[in-house]
């Protein structure tokens, strides 16, 4: 529908099932994995300008898991805000609704990808079960020891698909961890990003969009929880640092060339006084796209 709207400047490309097979998204398609009656959908959309040249290429990529269930390991006890996991697709709402945005006010100079790697995390016997090898399409090998841990599988190839379009900057968005809640409590987002000149440029960005952002650190030595016997490494390390070693295993799926940010937005994507989803993320995003662009 954004696409139609603003067919002038973006253009969508849809990959189902099949299309994301052959692309070897062993990942994204593990949470995926027939366990719901939604079958998945990889959105690529892309922002053109509508004339000029193209100094910078960007990617926004948003977590789109449209229920969040937990899988095998199911969400369970007071607190696990179940009933809440429509919210999961936080992410990838921000992105899109970034996308009409760009698409409205059409920044010169400027390509931007918007990537949704769109499933729900559910229960069957065809499901992934924890214990399972999955390999992204980057080649590296996953054991799922949670499978509610599955956000970050599904934005590992999302990542590496970012990567292949010859982006500059990648700027990810996810409600991906109850640990950053607790961390910075339900208004605050974190970001974790190994360059100090996008952590300058997302911060800067958030300021005037009004939105709380907190830099949090890479810490390689929490890698370390993150080991495998059987794989390249583990989808969930420990409860201490969660947040920290999500954003570690997220980087194990991003170009090294390739500035890379991301947001973790779990707490302030919901409202729990409004009841409501507040659409956090979109101003920064919006604001940061028109900063890079010549216009």
């Amino acid at each position: 529908k954004i696409a139609s709207l603003y067919s002038d400047v973006i253009s969508a490309t849809i990959l189902d099932v099949e299309q994301c097979k052959e692309l070897k998204m062993g990942s994204y398609l593990g949470v995926a994995a027939a366990a719901s009656e939604n079958p998945a959908h990889f959105i690529h959309l892309c922002y053109k300008p509508p004339s000029g040249t193209v100094k910078s290429k960007l990617a926004l990529v948003g977590k789109g898991l449209t229920f969040d269930s937990g899988g095998y390991n199911i969400k369970t006890g007071p607190g696990c805000s179940i009933e809440l996991m429509k919210f999961d697709m936080g992410g990838s709402a921000a992105v899109l609704g970034a996308a009409k945005a760009i698409g409205q006010i059409k920044p010169a100079g400027v390509e931007v990808h918007f990537i949704v790697a769109a499933c729900e995390n559910m229960i069957s016997g065809a499901g992934m079960r924890p214990g399972d090898i999955l390999t992204a399409s980057n080649g590296k090998t996953i054991e799922v020891n949670n499978t509610d841990a599955e956000g970050r599988l599904t934005l590992a190839d999302a990542l590496v698909y970012a990567c292949n379009q010859g982006v500059d900057k990648i700027i990810d968005l996810a409600t991906l961890t109850g640990a950053c809640v607790v961390a910075l409590g339900p208004s605050i987002a974190g970001i974790f990003t190994p360059s100090d000149d996008l952590a300058k440029e997302v911060v800067e960005a958030s300021e005037i969009a009004g939105e709380k952002l907190w830099r949090l650190p890479m810490e390689e030595s929490y890698w370390e929880s993150m080991k495998s016997g059987v794989a390249d490494m583990v989808n969930t390390g420990g409860r201490q640092g969660g947040s920290i070693t999500a954003a570690l295993f997220l980087k194990q799926f991003v170009d090294e060339k390739v500035q890379w940010l991301h947001i973790d937005m779990a707490g302030p994507v919901w409202s729990d006084k409004k009841k409501a989803a507040t659409g956090f993320g979109v101003s920064t995003l919006v604001e940061w796209v028109v900063k890079n662009s010549s216009s």
